[in-house]
């Protein structure tokens, strides 16, 4: 079972926005290889501040009206989001240690 879970369009609200942890949502379609070569990463990242970040992923193929209103145009997108707030966001491949980073700062 992956340690992220999938947000559709209808729940992006209520497990991203109303969230009151700090929230990672993962932008990927199931055609883009960095994606699928983030997708490990994320989920050791996920284990690893579990009860701390909550980390989701969107597929954007089957959930274009989230992808369209957070203006997602390059895979992979990801967003780090606190108390509803996008704080963050880092477009294309992301290193571990550039994600790291970013989450100790939230944390």
């Amino acid at each position: 079972m992956s340690a992220l879970k999938a947000v559709t369009d209808a729940t992006f609200a209520t497990e991203v926005l109303a969230c009151e942890q700090p929230v990672v949502v993962d932008y990927w379609a199931d055609w883009c290889v960095p994606c699928r070569q983030l997708t490990p990463i994320l989920e050791e990242l996920a284990n690893q501040y579990q009860g701390q970040i909550a980390f989701v992923s969107v597929d954007t193929n089957e959930n274009t009206a989230v992808a369209s209103n957070q203006d997602i145009r390059t895979l992979p997108t990801l967003q780090i989001f606190v108390k509803g707030e996008l704080v963050q966001a880092m477009v294309g491949s992301v290193t571990k240690m550039k994600l790291r980073k970013a989450l100790e700062s939230i944390v």
